[in-house]
């Protein structure tokens, strides 16, 4: 229990000291042009056929509506040394464990883990998401198919500092005679979608079978470079079990990979092995 005391006090702490990040920034708007070219800086001047931004680094830029690919609203925390840094393609997630970020209505992604894991994500409003995960699994010769269903809602307490949200992963096996199993979970997420920290419960089940007490888990994100992060996801089970994680992530405007080493700890023992994870993300959607 101290152990989990500290993590929330710490938890807090870093959630408070993320959330200024956005306190003092006024917005931009960042333009992609039809040929694939990026512009970022404030509105000086609009009209039907123009539009004129002024940048710190290239001064008054002048460009024709007709070029625009793409319009979007950014925050000053968007651009680092002079260098425009894309959004976090995946803020509605760490490794495998949600956060309280959720997907825009019509956006969403396809994930695959170790080549195995295979999971498609989309949101169906602002609040609430939809996923499917399936994992084929060769065993003696026959493949069975353990398919999970994965709604998630998301609250925004304070837009990009504070959220709230609460879901679940109701599985079963295709082809076989199996029970539902699976979790529901709430979780509350301090920070922005680029540096935050979760705090969740998790409760499993398997038929009409129930964990005797919760689990708790803490993650964590932070942008470390313009396009690295710095990801964990760290569960505290019953008895002598804590599943530990560290690891990055990389993102292009189109897709990001994760590569997570993940700790099995009991406690009591001296056993250390690292497990090595790796997942490719592709966003898709408007």
């Amino acid at each position: 229990m101290k152990t989990i005391f500290c993590i929330i006090i710490l938890a807090f702490g870093f959630g408070f000291t993320y959330s200024q990040e956005l306190k003092e920034d006024s917005t931009l708007i960042h333009i992609e042009t039809i040929k694939g070219n990026n512009f970022w800086g404030q509105i000086t001047e609009e009209d039907q056929l123009k539009i004129v931004l002024k940048n710190k680094t290239f001064g008054k830029i002048t460009i024709q509506k007709t070029d625009i690919k793409k319009r979007e609203s950014i925050f000053t925390n968007s651009i680092k040394n002079g260098k425009y840094r894309f959004p976090n393609p995946q803020s509605s997630r760490y490794l495998w464990t949600p956060s309280s970020y959720g997907l825009k209505k019509g956006k969403g992604y396809y994930q695959i883990i170790n080549t195995l894991w295979n999971h498609v994500s989309i949101g169906i409003t602002d609040n609430l998401s939809v996923g499917v995960t399936i994992v084929p699994i060769s065993i003696f010769n026959t493949t069975i198919f353990p398919i999970m269903l994965t709604p998630k809602v998301s609250i925004p307490i304070k837009e990009n500092v504070f959220n709230i949200g609460f879901g679940a992963l109701l599985g079963t096996v295709l082809a076989g005679d199996s029970d539902m199993y699976g979790l529901l979970y709430g979780t509350t997420t301090l920070g922005s979608p680029n540096n935050n920290i979760s705090l969740g419960l998790f409760y499993g089940f398997s038929g009409n079978s129930w964990t005797k007490s919760p689990i708790p888990n803490f993650s964590f994100m932070t942008r470390v470079s313009h396009r690295g992060y710095l990801i964990s996801e760290n569960y505290f089970l019953p008895g002598k079990y804590t599943c530990l994680s560290l690891g990055g992530r990389t993102v292009w405007e189109k897709a990001s990979l994760d590569y997570i080493g993940v700790i099995p700890l009991i406690r009591g023992t001296d056993s250390f092995i690292i497990v090595p994870v790796v997942s490719l993300i592709v966003p898709f959607g408007k």
